[in-house]
C-alpha cells in the first residue's frame, strides 16, 4: 500500500494524513475484493524496516492502526471477514497487541474473506523465524520439504498469492512475502494507495486474468 506519504505531500498535508487516508481506503478495497470473489487479501501495513522511520511517524502509524482496529473490527465481523496478523507481535506496544489478539479471536470463525494484516512483518525475518522453529522442533533434514516448511510460515494453511499489487509506481517486492510470492504475478500502478479504488483493483485483476501462468513448465500446445 505504497504512496501514502507522497499523496499527502502533493496536497500540502503531513505524511500521517496520507496514512490516515490510506486506512480509509482499505474498507473500499475490501468491498471490491468481496464483490470480485477474492477470498484472501494480504495488506502490507508496517514492515520490520519501518521502525527506522522518524519516531513521530512510527508512533503515529501505531496509533492509527489501533484506532482502525477499534473502529472497523465489528463491521468486518458482521461482513464475514476473518482477521489474521502476520509478522511479529513482539516489539509492538502491549495495548496494540491486545487489540490485535481480540480482533483475531472475534473473527476467527468467519469465512467470507480472510484479511491478513502484515504488521511488523518482513519476508526475510519470516524465513529466519521459520528456520529457528524448525531447529527447535528438531525436524529431520531428510523430511524437510517445501510443504513442511510452509507450515512454519505466518501464512501456514493458506495458498500462495496469485497476484502482488504495488501502488506508487515502484517495481520491487520490498521484503513482502518473498517465499510465498515465488510464482505470483506482479502488477504495479503509479496511483498512490489512497487513490487506488475499486476500478483500479478491477483493472489489476483483469490484467492478471490475461497472464499465462506456466510455473516453469512449457505451455500447452493445444
Amino acid at each position: 500500500m505504497d504512496g501514502n506519504g507522497r499523496w499527502a505531500q502533493a496536497r500540502g498535508l503531513p505524511r500521517l494524513a496520507g496514512h490516515q487516508a490510506g486506512t480509509e481506503n482499505i474498507r473500499r478495497i475490501l468491498q471490491g475484493c468481496a464483490e470480485f470473489g477474492v477470498k484472501i487479501l494480504t495488506i502490507y501495513a508496517f514492515s520490520t524496516e519501518n521502525w527506522g522511520r522518524p519516531k513521530a511517524e512510527v508512533l503515529g502509524l501505531i496509533h492509527i492502526l489501533g484506532e482502525v482496529i477499534e473502529r472497523e473490527t465489528r463491521d468486518l465481523h458482521r461482513n464475514g471477514v476473518q482477521l489474521r496478523h502476520i509478522g511479529r507481535l513482539e516489539g509492538i506496544p502491549g495495548t496494540l497487541q491486545k487489540k490485535v489478539l481480540k480482533a483475531i479471536e472475534l473473527t476467527k470463525n468467519n469465512d467470507r474473506l480472510i484479511l491478513n494484516v502484515a504488521f511488523n512483518y518482513g519476508g526475510r525475518d519470516e524465513i529466519l523465524h521459520a528456520v529457528k522453529r524448525i531447529v527447535q522442533d528438531k525436524i529431520n533434514p531428510e523430511t524437510l520439504d517445501e510443504a513442511l516448511f510452509n507450515q512454519y510460515l505466518y501464512t501456514a494453511g493458506q495458498p500462495d498469492p496469485d497476484i502482488i499489487i504495488r501502488t506508487g509506481g515502484d517495481w520491487r517486492l520490498s521484503n513482502f512475502l518473498i517465499w510465498q510470492a515465488a510464482y505470483a504475478e506482479y502488477y504495479t500502478t503509479p496511483k498512490f494507495w489512497p487513490d487506488f479504488d475499486k476500478e483500479e483493483l478491477y483493472q489489476a485483476l483483469l490484467a492478471y486474468s490475461k497472464r499465462e501462468r506456466r510455473f516453469g513448465l512449457v505451455p500447452d500446445s493445444k
